[in-house]
């Protein structure tokens, strides 16, 4: 605190064109920025004489992939602010190779040069508003979670092991750059109108920079952030004595309007069936850290379509991020461990309303909305979920989470509490216990939930990880993500990472060995033995370059119960007979390879699997092969290619014919006319083929109940989807959008010689973002 007032009074008494200089690598990381009431026009250009009045930042480390090292490249912040808004001026060097830079879509340039900037407003440690910009000051924007994130239906970013990055959240801010002959300038502008932050007067924010270069993969710093920590927030630096801040009225108003035509298959032929809607959504900042939004009759349609997934050989659902604007919304506090809140539950909600934002140390987040009528009951499910969540010490947090789901007389209630302590800087654990009680008819059951972090350990050369999980056969989670219960699974992960010297050609390589056990619920309690334990060794390297190479091998124990498989049987000579699960343990072995190209205007990732695996549906071994690639390709600045390939080959062990195939191309083209139009086409072949299950011993068909069991005549999916989408987004909220989609089938896949339209349709939408 005193550091802050020698800080701000030597700010006061500078002549006005002195520039204070904040070094991270000398841990000058309280930065009294100044306050200057003027503005600037956000050009890409530093050179009005405000900047050199402003907090410079320099001295950057590299973080990745070895931390504790000066940065190669040189890179330096400039930082003011004025009542209504925080300046940043980026200066960044480029010594070694090329810019890389591309007229891209909002929040699709991880393939580029960029400098991310994470504003801790409410100077918690917890979570940072990102704010990120490429070269040419092309945007991309979300929330930094520290940890893991529970998931809430977010998709999570990066791949990292220190955060989870939510890209989902659009702000309304401002920047400009443009690349020189030794690297790059970015002016950025973003309004406190754009943010949610403290009540206090003067108060502190968190600040972090993080520079990221693709010609060497490396990321740099400015704080000397290290790896060694539970929390990478923590390791930030502080602007301080930040003060008369105004927002103004924070009340956006998105009305929207949508008109439809679609078609399908009629008894006649092939109809069209057309229809309009207008809705809109009302967003209210309370006060500076609580805000309110509202909506009725929200509209999708600009929502791109999920990437295909096999389904062959799933005993489980499938978990699928969610991506609708409103729900997107302050996403990540409504994050709880085992995703007890999942928002694509609400399928098509004809009203809904948020209140979301912090008091005090209290994060507060609260969802209710009224879904679409439910076919069964024919009425309409109302959702509640609340997220409460306490900040304790430094990095702990205490936390309570409550859904509900009702429909008619019948209802899903969940109340949970979670607590997560941060203790010898390097270590968490973490304790959530759950109870659900639902009442469906005339019965009504309860079921719980607990969860055990014993210990994790982020520590630079060694980390570990052990955990508990235990889910009664009762529990349901319906407005949740739970997709399997009557379980205790097990996480037992020890890490270790060596490090290259600078210039090595291998820069880090770590190993990860895990060992996975899962009990039946009443087996756990009673100390019986697994039905499922996995053992596996990863190894990940980082070569020199940014190349990256992972290999690992596991080995599964399968254990078909006959409890799974009452009521199934096969064929006798006079009547059916009893199925019998063939042997109850199966030692399963299998291995990967993994390769990914450094950033290039052409990139590639292969992954290679081969194994065995379980036939759930026989109760048999099998042997898989799994291929997936991903190819990217940026010609130019405006063009985009992006390719993914899922190929999948099941067989089964006892005489190689085969079970189960799949391969799903998929093909996304983007032509970026300018910052705020592009033109993308996404082409889709979901081509996938189950065989009907047989008994492993006698090779007859499998019934339930002397009926032929599920799939038991095969499946087939031979499914090619088409979708054209115009998008003119000047800012967020403000869309004109204007596409067509198809799904068609074929009798033999990839034919494309009898393809038959089994649906299109053809959608405008258009909304505007009034900001008062």
């Amino acid at each position: 605190m005193l550091d802050a007032l020698l800080l701000a009074a030597a700010l006061v008494s500078a002549p006005a064109d002195t520039q204070l200089v904040y070094d991270g690598r000398a841990r000058q990381l309280d930065v009294a920025i100044p306050r200057i009431d003027t503005s600037v026009a956000i050009d890409g250009r530093l050179d009005e004489p405000v900047w050199q009045r402003a907090a410079r930042l320099t001295g950057f480390s590299q973080y990745r992939p070895s931390d504790g090292r000066p940065a190669e490249e040189k890179t330096e912040v400039l930082v003011w602010y004025a009542a209504d808004a925080i300046y940043f001026g980026i200066r960044a060097s480029e010594s070694h190779g090329t810019v890389r830079a591309t007229l891209a879509d909002r929040d699709n340039i991880d393939a580029d040069d960029k400098v991310q900037i994470l504003l801790d407003t409410y100077d918690d440690h917890r979570r940072a508003l990102l704010f990120s910009v490429n070269p040419l000051g092309v945007q991309e924007d979300g929330v930094w979670s520290d940890g893991f994130s529970g998931g809430a239906g977010g998709a999570s970013s990066g791949g990292r092991f220190d955060a989870s990055v939510d890209l989902n959240p659009d702000y309304v801010y401002q920047s400009r750059g443009r690349v020189l002959e030794d690297g790059y300038e970015v002016e950025v502008r973003i309004p406190f109108k754009s943010l949610r932050y403290q009540s206090a007067n003067p108060q502190n924010w968190g600040l972090q920079i993080v520079r990221t270069v693709q010609h060497s993969g490396y990321e740099d710093t400015w704080t000397p952030a290290v790896r060694a920590n539970a929390s990478f927030l923590i390791q930030s630096g502080t602007l301080v004595g930040l003060k008369e801040m105004r927002r103004g009225l924070v009340m956006d108003f998105t009305p929207e309007f949508t008109t439809r035509l679609d078609g399908a298959p009629t008894a006649s032929g092939y109809g069209y069936k057309g229809d309009a809607d207008i809705g809109g959504t009302l967003r209210w900042g309370l006060t500076p850290n609580l805000t309110a939004v509202g909506t009725a009759h929200p509209d999708f349609s600009q929502v791109e379509a999920d990437v295909g997934q096999v389904t062959a050989n799933e005993r489980f659902a499938l978990f699928f991020p969610e991506k609708r604007p409103f729900f997107l919304e302050a996403l990540e506090q409504y994050d709880t461990p085992n995703r007890l809140i999942y928002t694509r539950r609400i399928t098509q909600p004809v009203a809904g309303a948020k209140l979301t934002g912090k008091i005090g140390a209290t994060s507060i987040a609260y969802l209710g909305a009224v879904d679409a009528q439910d076919d069964v009951s024919g009425s309409n499910p109302v959702y509640n979920v609340l997220r409460l969540r306490r900040d304790v010490g430094p990095s702990s947090t205490l936390g309570l989470v409550y859904t509900d789901r009702i429909v008619s007389s019948d209802y899903n209630r969940v109340l949970g509490s979670d607590a997560r302590l941060v203790w010898g800087k390097v270590w968490f654990s973490q304790v959530q216990v759950v109870g659900s009680r639902t009442r469906n008819a005339s019965t009504t059951n309860s079921g719980t939930l607990w969860d055990i972090t014993l210990a994790d350990r982020t520590g630079r050369a060694y980390g570990n990880h052990f955990e508990l999980t235990g889910i009664s056969p009762d529990f349901v989670a319906a407005s949740g993500f739970v997709n399997r219960t009557d379980v205790v699974t097990g996480r037992l992960m020890n890490r270790f990472s060596w490090y290259g010297a600078p210039g090595a050609f291998l820069e880090q390589l770590t190993t990860f060995v895990s060992v996975n056990p899962l009990w039946r619920y009443d087996d756990f309690l009673h100390g019986r033995g697994t039905i499922e334990t996995e053992i596996s060794n990863n190894w990940n390297a980082t070569l020199r370059g940014g190349w990256q190479v992972q290999l690992s091998g596991s080995n599964q124990q399968q254990v078909f119960e006959s409890s799974d498989y009452l009521g199934y049987s096969v064929p006798g000579p006079t009547d059916t007979v009893a199925f019998v699960v063939p042997h109850g343990l199966y030692n399963l072995w299998s291995g990967s390879a993994e390769v990914t190209t450094p950033s290039r205007p052409l990139t590639a990732n292969v992954s290679v699997n081969y194994g065995a695996a379980p036939i759930f549906a026989e109760a048999a071994e099998g042997r898989q092969l799994s291929l997936e690639t991903e190819i990217n390709w940026r010609p130019t600045t405006a063009l985009r290619l992006n390719a993914l390939w899922t190929h999948r080959i099941l067989d089964r062990a006892r005489d190689g014919s085969r079970f189960a195939t799949a391969d799903i191309p998929r093909l996304k083209l983007e032509y970026q006319l300018s910052r705020s139009i592009f033109v993308r086409y996404v082409g889709q072949y979901f081509a996938q083929e189950q065989a009907a299950p047989l008994d492993p011993r006698t090779g007859l068909p499998l019934l339930v109940d002397s009926i032929l069991a599920p799939g038991a005549v095969g499946s087939v999916i031979r499914e090619f989807t088409s979708d054209v989408l115009f998008s003119y987004k000047p800012t967020p909220g403000t869309v004109l959008l204007l596409g067509y989609g198809a799904a068609l089938s074929e009798p033999r896949a990839f034919r494309f010689d009898d393809l038959r339209r089994e649906s299109d349709g053809v959608f405008l939408k258009i909304s505007y973002l009034f900001r008062m």
